[in-house]
C-alpha cells in the first residue's frame, strides 16, 4: 500500500478495531477531507457510517482518520 506523504508520522485507522482502540484509549484524533485538515479531537461515537468528535459527525465514506504513531 502506497503512503500518502500526507500522513506520514500518521498512522490512519481504517478498520473497526482500530477506530474502536483509538475511542477507548482516548487518543486524539485527526480528521482530513482529502488533503485538507477538517478536524480534530477524541472519538466521542462511532457508527456505521460516521464518527462524532467535538460534537461533529465526520462521515466515514468522505474523510479519512488518522493519529500519530
Amino acid at each position: 500500500m502506497k503512503r500518502n506523504r500526507l500522513y506520514r508520522g500518521f498512522r490512519e485507522l481504517t478498520s473497526e478495531i482500530h477506530l474502536h482502540s483509538a475511542a477507548i484509549d482516548r487518543k486524539p484524533v485527526i480528521v482530513f477531507h482529502g488533503e485538507e485538515l477538517i478536524g480534530s479531537g477524541v472519538i466521542e461515537e462511532i457508527t456505521d457510517v460516521s464518527i462524532k468528535i467535538k460534537g461533529e459527525r465526520y462521515m466515514r465514506q468522505a474523510c479519512k482518520f488518522v493519529h500519530a504513531k
